[in-house]
């Protein structure tokens, strides 16, 4: 995307003169605030003698004095504000307000979509296959020039030490708070000595160290006397029937066995084909 810009110069000839002026951060948030024409409060100028200085102050509306949120407390921002006025330093300051508003979109096809930011929907087209081009034009127009600098300030009251107050204790205030206990935590996740399935492996390895390991051949007389009933076994089984070790039983398995990963019988074992004795295989055979 570039991006273009014009400065409008049409406010220099009406030589309009502003104000730069600094105001409290609660006052600008307090501003925000305005319902209906946006009115604020009013500013008050007088001069005090032919030779003295203008007196510059500013009143806060009623209605924008209460300041909520602040540790659960409802205060008063100050009304009166004192202008504490400054020359501008023989610096040229102006001031410019910023639109824009898409001129032209181009397409990689080299075809163009006419005038308006919205011209065209972007989602038809494929960023991968579509280069897409949006020229923009930004609008500087000059609203005035800076005459005079001043700084706004609460006057010192018993409402604005009390806002201070209460803004250095939220400032203050750290992230993260310890709190103590009054009663213990009473929900499921209490803390245990020992958790079931810590308890379950140790009993299996009690019952493992138990169990003797039996002659092969003894085993494997069980083990073809059980897949004579059924031809398909989990290890869980075949450690019940045999009452062997479940690492002495395995090694024997594969001497004799095949072991199902997937399928109808995943997680399963049976006899490889050349043990097999089952009135279905013969038949095969045949």
């Amino acid at each position: 995307m570039s991006e273009k810009g014009e400065v409008d110069l049409t406010g220099a000839k009406q030589n309009t003169g502003v104000w730069l002026v600094k105001v409290p951060k609660y006052l600008s948030q307090q501003w925000a605030k305005a319902t209906g024409r946006g009115e604020v409060g009013k500013l008050r100028i007088c001069k005090k003698g032919n030779q003295g200085k203008a007196e510059v102050s500013f009143t806060l509306n009623e209605e924008l004095t209460v300041i909520e949120g602040m540790e659960n407390k409802t205060v008063s921002a100050p009304r009166e504000h004192p202008f504490t006025m400054q020359s501008v330093g023989g610096q040229t300051l102006a001031v410019f307000t910023e639109t824009s508003s898409g001129q032209s979109e181009e397409r990689s096809d080299g075809s163009s979509s006419g005038s308006g930011a919205g011209a065209g929907p972007v989602s038809q087209y494929y960023p991968k296959y579509m280069l897409w081009k949006m020229h923009v034009l930004i609008k500087l127009p000059l609203e005035g020039v800076v005459v005079q600098r001043a700084e706004c300030r609460p006057a010192v009251s018993e409402s604005y030490m009390k806002l201070k107050r209460l803004q250095i204790e939220e400032s203050s205030k750290p992230v993260r708070l310890s709190q103590q206990l009054q009663s213990p935590v009473t929900n499921n996740y209490k803390p245990v000595a020992n958790h079931s399935y810590n308890l379950e492996y140790e009993r299996k390895k009690k019952e493992e160290g138990k169990r003797a390991r039996a002659d092969k051949q003894q085993v494997l007389d069980m083990l073809f006397s059980a897949f004579e009933k059924h031809q398909y076994y989990n290890i869980k089984d075949l450690v019940d029937i045999t009452k062997q070790p479940v690492t002495y039983l395995k090694e024997i398995l594969r001497d004799i066995g095949i072991y199902n990963v997937k399928g109808t019988h995943k997680n399963t074992w049976e006899l490889k084909p050349e043990y097999r004795h089952y009135q279905g295989e013969e038949k095969t055979d045949e």
